[in-house]
């Protein structure tokens, strides 16, 4: 998705090119991976670390692989001094479906548990007003 509430199919050559750049793999083929757009609360390392390692958890609990994280590059250049001080840090998980183990279907319903149970549980930890957030896991969009 753009944030507009307009969804786009997943931008394949793309993302096999950052996770070439970014983490030195060759992806398998699509629908066999999925990627996580996500939100960590402004000037907190230490909660974003634990979301993180909440997620790779849930994900190798499914027994899907975590490859690694990606930082998404934005342009706040027009931004003011209010949106700055709560401006998210937002970066892609990028989980692999190994060898096949589920099916298309069954690998975004697991995608799905992962996403709820994380929220969840941060929730329960930090509060539902945390900054973590979400916004997509999926191999599809």
């Amino acid at each position: 998705g753009d944030g507009a509430g307009m969804l786009f199919g997943m931008p394949d050559s793309f993302m096999r090119t950052k996770a070439k750049e970014h983490f030195g793999i060759d992806l398998p083929p699509q629908g066999q991976y999925a990627i996580a757009n996500v939100f960590f609360p402004p000037g907190n390392n230490q909660t974003m670390d634990e979301c993180k390692a909440l997620m790779e958890r849930l994900t190798k609990e499914r027994g899907l692989t975590s490859i690694g994280w990606r930082p998404v590059p934005v342009d706040n250049s027009m931004l003011g001094r209010d949106p700055l001080d709560t401006e998210p840090t937002t970066e892609q998980f990028f989980v692999v479906n190994d060898a096949s183990k589920y099916s298309q279907r069954q690998f975004e319903q697991e995608l799905l548990r992962i996403r709820k149970v994380a929220e969840e549980e941060a929730a329960s930890r930090y509060g539902h007003e945390s900054g973590f957030y979400i916004n997509s896991l999926t191999g599809q969009t």
